[in-house]
């Protein structure tokens, strides 16, 4: 029997903790956004107002809001 490649995880994967519930969330509705063709900013964040997560304090989101917290997920 042939032995597997050891399995890596690309940089942009590691984390230093597991996902809170509303990156979960957020994460989940993206991809049912993405899913359904939805990939312009306006878009998403439309997509986002109407099947949630609310966006940063609970408010309603904005294209600003939106790129604000993609970068602070990101950092």
């Amino acid at each position: 029997m042939r032995a597997l490649p050891p399995l890596s995880n690309e940089t942009h994967q590691h984390r230093s903790a597991p996902p809170t519930a509303y990156e979960n969330l957020l994460g989940d509705s993206l991809e049912r956004a993405f899913a359904q063709g939805i990939h312009e900013l306006d878009a998403l964040v439309a997509y986002l107002n109407t099947a949630g997560p609310s966006g940063p304090d609970a408010q309603p989101w904005t294209a600003a809001s939106f790129e604000q917290e993609m970068a602070r997920l990101g950092a």
